[in-house]
């Protein structure tokens, strides 16, 4: 298992890309509403701050696997939100 620092950085790193990758979206489609786009970046920093109390829980039986489940919900989540972001 990586540091706990470790995983905080891949957790920014992956939520701030999908978040940049909105914003490009909105950048490069003026012409189309930002409503569900907007929703997109909202539902991300949900995400983010569900993941991070997770990571931050102390006193774990085995964490190991729990930091295995954070990383397999980050994935299926983050991988829901990209979905998304192609069907603007």
């Amino acid at each position: 298992m990586a540091s706990k620092r470790d995983f905080k950085r891949m957790l920014n790193d992956v939520i701030g890309s999908i978040i940049e990758a909105v914003y490009v979206w909105q950048i490069t489609h003026p012409e189309k509403p930002t409503e569900d786009s907007e929703k997109i970046i909202d539902d991300a920093i949900i995400l983010f701050d569900e993941l991070i109390v997770k990571v931050n829980q102390r006193g774990l039986e085995n964490p190991n696997k729990h930091f295995k489940q954070i990383d397999t919900e980050l994935e299926e989540r983050g991988r829901s939100l990209i979905d998304r972001i192609n069907a603007l």
